[in-house]
């Protein structure tokens, strides 16, 4: 017989109702050996995923997500810093930000090391040559911007018909007057024609301290790119100076620069016309001429314009008078720094 063979009752059983009982129209064959199935649905080997707790994989997901956003962080925390600094330049701002922290301008091993700063920082440094209407005056500046802009004494360029400025590696340049600040001895000057020149790293002289090290640059009695060294012996000395300009153009010819200190007049008389500001003393030797140089801290950053010296008339005929007395004053960078707006604007006072 080729007929199915069926006995009553043993694989019938009730359809389950629900959303997936209906029928495809389709009947397998059956084989007599198959076990009957089950009376009940069954839940072990389920095919729709049970509910309960969120999937593992998921969970490292989540993990992967928080490093990924933490690696974006400290990205974002360490490119902020250079566009913060970029936005700065982009928008003009000459504000002191004291940061307490200074730029190593010489490698970290050299920190301190005389020679290392010296070549590190003496293509920043300039000799300014000022004809006057009486003569002229020699003096020394500090490169602060690639195209030329130039921080000096007022004192160096005032009542200047002409001034002329000599970089490190022999080229001349003339030069125009920017802007001046009688008041704290400064200005600022342009050299025409230039680029590409190092602009010097301008620190934070609040965080200098008695008994720092420093190094002096500038050009004492027209010898360029003489280097001294020190320590700065004391700060905030009330320094008084003349205002006005035939005061500044110095007295006798012989460069030197009158001032002020301790109820004592030095360098000749400073005159009626006179302004006070507090300044960084150094025993580093200074000689006329190291106006408007360069006081460079440890790591190569400017931290003050040296702007007042003594310098000893006596000094010429007596050899026991001879050599640096250590009596020297500079302008602090951060008031150099305070004053850029104003200079860079033209200002003439």
């Amino acid at each position: 017989m080729t007929e199915s063979f069926r006995r009553s009752g043993e694989y019938d059983y009730d359809a389950p109702q629900g959303p997936y009982s209906q029928s495809h129209g389709y009947s397998a064959p059956v084989n007599p050996e198959w076990p009957p199935p089950p009376a009940y649905e069954p839940t072990a080997a389920s095919p729709l995923p049970a509910a309960g707790p969120e999937p593992e994989p998921r969970r490292r997901r989540a993990r992967g997500s928080v490093a990924l956003l933490a690696a974006v962080a400290i990205v974002a925390a360490a490119v902020g810093g250079a566009t913060a600094y970029g936005f700065q330049e982009l928008a003009g701002k000459n504000d002191v930000t004291a940061t307490g922290t200074s730029t190593a301008v010489v490698p970290a091993g050299k920190k301190g090391d005389v020679a290392a700063i010296a070549a590190a920082v003496s293509p920043s440094v300039v000799e300014i040559n000022a004809t006057l209407d009486n003569g002229s005056s020699t003096g020394s500046g500090v490169v602060i911007s690639s195209n030329g802009e130039i921080v000096t004494n007022n004192h160096v360029i005032a009542g200047a018909q002409s001034v002329k400025v000599r970089t490190s590696d022999g080229h001349s340049y003339t030069a125009d007057v920017v802007g001046t600040d009688s008041s704290k001895d400064l200005a600022l000057i342009k050299l025409q024609g230039a680029s590409g020149l190092r602009a010097a790293t301008l620190g934070d002289s609040s965080g200098v301290q008695v008994g720092d090290s420093v190094v002096a640059i500038g050009s004492p009695e027209g010898l360029t790119g003489t280097v001294t060294s020190g320590i700065v012996s004391a700060l905030d000395r009330d320094v008084t100076v003349p205002t006005d300009e035939s005061q500044a153009q110095g007295q006798g010819g012989d460069g030197s620069w009158p001032f002020q200190f301790g109820g004592r007049n030095f360098n000749g008389d400073t005159g009626s016309s006179t302004t006070t500001y507090k300044a960084i003393q150094t025993d580093a030797s200074l000689n006329p001429g190291n106006s408007g140089g360069a006081l460079i801290d440890a790591a190569g950053n400017i931290i003050g314009i040296n702007a007042a010296m003594y310098s000893s008339s006596q000094q010429a005929s007596s050899s026991s008078d001879a050599g640096s007395i250590g009596l020297g004053f500079a302008i602090p960078v951060n008031t150099v720094k305070s004053d850029l707006a104003k200079l860079r604007s033209g200002g003439r006072n």
